[in-house]
Parts: structure tokens; C-alpha cells; sequence
């Protein structure tokens, strides 16, 4: 990962220089490297998972991490483009421990600085045809699985009409998934295997399912210190997020409790807390963890089929699924 970084760093300060000087200092604030008024910062600007599996894709099939930057630098920008509108849409304050975009700079600042990252992006890979489409099929998938996010909070908890398991995950390989394929596609493509790419992408959604329902899991039970967010945040704006859909689906005594909580709203802490334990007692915390290993193997058995010596990126992949218990 560091050495992924190390050279990916350098490419992403070169595509946003070109930016609108207020626009590069916002971009630079989205992207870790510096404070709001354009000073230095410490801030966290990610791990570069993305770029990361791009750079060792493309070394597994015998290309450089430097053949892969485009494309790498692509994934990257989209997912700052994505977070500065996902925090608009989801009302979160908080990215990595300090201002969300749009709580920094204002709202309109932070939609024109996620557009102006997207478009960056494509510009990146614009002549590169053996990539290009993998990352337009990504963006496709990202605006179709936030879409279904946001559709999913009006819908009931419970009922004919309540969010299944299945269409959760048709939401998480768009919403997290298809940006993960792209990254996977892109790299091999851009390493010299573009036969391997459509392959990797169907590998790289399914990577992308399993790193939603750990997400989600973390927006319960995870960490303030470690995740940049309030505990039980997810349960807070009653989002349908896998765990959750799980226990209700379990059909026990403590799903029937939890289904009435949630019908009653999780406004205040002690309701939020008793919720987060009813999830647990009715057994969505380890259904949640049986699908994401189960969509996790699924993806390590196309890559170890397609990249049997990627033993760095099969690493950099079970990474992306055990940052939960």
C-alpha cells in the first residue's frame, strides 16, 4: 500500500493542478493534503485501496504499476467525487475525522468540486479505450446503487414492500462494487491482459458487496476512533443496511422487538443502543459476516482462476473484509 501511494500521490497532484486555484485548495482538502484555508495537513486522505488494486492487477499480469497509473489516479478521483456528494446526500459532517466538503466549504463549493474531481477522472482514461469503458460502466453502477440506497429509506422495515437481501446486494455491486471492477478491469487492461478484464470486473463487484456489508457492519459496531464517525450512525438515520435487513429476516423473538423499535424511531441514545443490541441478538451481526466472506471467496476464486501469483493483491483483498470481528 505504501508503495502504491508513494506513486500515486505525485500522478494526483499533476491531474488537479489544473484545476481553478479555489477549486485545486478544495480538491487538495477533499483529497487529505491540506487544511481549509490551503496549509499543510496531516489529514487522513485515505488508504488508496482502489489505486492500489489497479497497480497490482496490472503487476499481475505482468505489466508496472506505472502502466496502470491512468487508471489508477481515475478510481481514485471518482471515489473523491463520490464521498464529497455521498456526504451531501447522507448529511454527514464528519470524513476522516475532520469536515466533510461540504461542511468546510458550503454545499455548492463541494457539488462543483466533486464534479470538477469526476471530470478529471474521465480525462484520465479518455484515451485509453482498453479501460475507458470499465470506468464508465462504474459511474453507471455508482449513480444506479445511490439511487437505490436513497430509494430504500422510504421503504417499510417489514412486509411485502421491505427491502430484501437481494436487492441489497444488486445495490452494494453498484454502489461500491462497480467502482472495485473498474479498478480490477482497468488494471489488468492497462497491464497488457485486457482479455482478463471482464473477468476481473465481475470479481472486483463482488469484492465490492462484501466491502458494503463490512462498511455497514462498521456503521454499527464499529469504532468512532478508527471509522471517523459516531458510533451507530447508520442505525441513527435508519439506513437498510444489511445487518439490520438480517436480524429482521431471522424471524425471532428479538427481530419482532427490533422491528417494533425501529417502527418507533431510534431518535434518542438509549433506543439506538437497545437496537444495535436487538441486531446482534437476532443474528444479523454473523449473517452479515457469513455474506461478506461468501461474496469474498467468490471474488478470490476469479482471481485466483485469472491471477494465480497476485498473492499481494489476494492480500490487499482479504484486507478489505477483515477490518470487522
Amino acid at each position: 500500500m505504501a508503495r502504491c501511494r508513494g506513486l500515486l500521490e505525485p500522478a494526483l497532484r499533476q491531474a488537479v493542478s489544473v484545476l481553478h486555484p479555489w477549486g485545486a485548495r478544495m480538491a487538495a482538502f477533499a483529497l487529505g493534503w491540506s487544511d481549509t484555508d490551503g496549509g499543510p495537513s496531516a489529514g487522513d486522505g485515505g488508504k488508496g485501496v482502489r489505486p492500489a488494486i489497479t497497480m497490482l492487477s496490472a503487476e499481475a499480469v505482468g505489466g508496472t504499476a506505472e502502466s496502470a497509473l491512468p487508471g489508477a489516479v481515475a478510481v481514485e478521483l471518482v471515489h473523491a467525487f463520490s464521498l464529497a456528494h455521498d456526504d451531501i446526500i447522507d448529511r454527514d459532517e464528519l470524513r476522516r475525522h475532520r469536515a466533510a466538503l461540504w461542511k468546510a466549504y458550503g454545499v455548492g463549493p463541494a457539488l462543483l468540486t466533486g464534479d470538477a474531481l469526476l471530470a478529471l477522472a474521465v480525462t484520465q482514461l479518455a484515451g485509453r479505450p482498453e479501460a475507458m469503458p470499465y470506468l464508465s460502466a462504474a459511474l453507471i453502477e455508482l449513480v444506479q446503487g445511490q439511487t437505490a440506497d436513497m430509494a430504500f429509506e422510504s421503504r417499510p422495515w417489514r412486509g411485502p414492500d421491505a427491502v430484501t437481501i437481494d436487492e441489497y446486494a444488486e445495490m452494494a455491486a453498484g454502489k461500491t462494487g462497480g467502482l472495485l471492477g473498474a479498478a480490477t478491469a482497468a488494471g489488468v487492461a492497462l497491464g497488457g491482459a485486457p482479455e482478463l478484464a471482464d473477468r476481473m470486473w465481475a470479481a472486483g463487484r463482488d469484492l465490492g458487496i462484501a466491502f458494503q456489508i463490512v462498511d455497514d457492519m462498521l456503521g454499527i459496531w464499529g469504532d468512532p476512533r478508527l471509522t471517523g464517525k459516531p458510533v451507530h450512525s447508520d442505525l441513527r438515520r435508519e439506513k437498510k443496511t444489511l445487518p439490520v435487513l438480517a436480524a429482521l429476516a431471522s424471524g425471532g423473538a428479538a427481530a419482532r422487538e427490533l422491528a417494533a423499535v425501529l417502527a418507533s424511531g431510534t431518535g434518542d441514545e438509549e433506543s439506538v443502543r437497545h437496537a444495535a443490541h436487538l441486531v446482534e441478538e437476532a443474528g444479523g451481526r454473523e449473517r452479515a459476516r457469513e455474506l461478506a466472506d461468501r461474496y469474498l471467496s467468490s471474488a478470490l476464486g476469479v482471481l485466483d482462476a485469472c491471477l494465480p501469483d497476485a498473492a499481494e493483491l489476494r492480500a490487499l483483498c482479504h484486507s478489505l473484509v477483515d477490518r470487522v470481528n
